[in-house]
């Protein structure tokens, strides 16, 4: 998946920017993806520990209280398989499992250029402002770890 917004590839540059995410009723198709939101709160793909990962990361957002441990498996490049750990609300736990499918199908390369309009449109509604923070914890916890481990 190509970033929509070239502008804000980190999370950081997304509430530096300020960018509003606009709010209202939402359309048929949006809540088809609110039901898959839940699905994937209820029933995370990827929720557990990978052991021999090539990098883990664990952020958290101090404001809810939403916490996510990514583990990130590599060969040559590619990402060979993606898991979470973690608790907090849907929006922020969802995101975490709708990013773990979406890493076993991309490069680390192409991981590194996600930004926050990838998470929104894996989640496929519209997001608060307030909100965005929990649906952006699993982005910030990747782009932190990659940092970290100086892939």
């Amino acid at each position: 998946m190509k970033s929509t917004n070239p502008e804000a590839t980190s999370v950081e540059t997304y509430f530096e920017n300020k960018y509003e995410i606009v709010s209202g009723k939402l359309t048929e198709e949006e809540e088809l993806y609110k039901e898959n939101i839940l699905d994937h709160y209820k029933n995370p793909h990827n929720k557990r520990k990978i052991s021999h990962c090539t990098f883990n990361h664990k952020d958290f957002n101090p404001l809810c209280g939403d916490e996510i441990t990514l583990f990130i498996k590599t060969e040559q490049g590619k990402i060979v398989d993606a898991s979470f750990e973690g608790n907090g609300c849907a929006i922020s736990q969802a995101s975490a499992s709708l990013l773990t499918d979406h890493l076993k199908k991309i490069s680390l390369e192409q991981a590194k250029k996600l930004g926050p309009w990838d998470i929104f449109n894996l989640l496929g509604i519209r997001i608060s402002h307030t909100r965005s923070k929990c649906a952006l914890l699993c982005l910030k916890t990747l782009q932190e770890g990659i940092k970290e481990a100086k892939l």
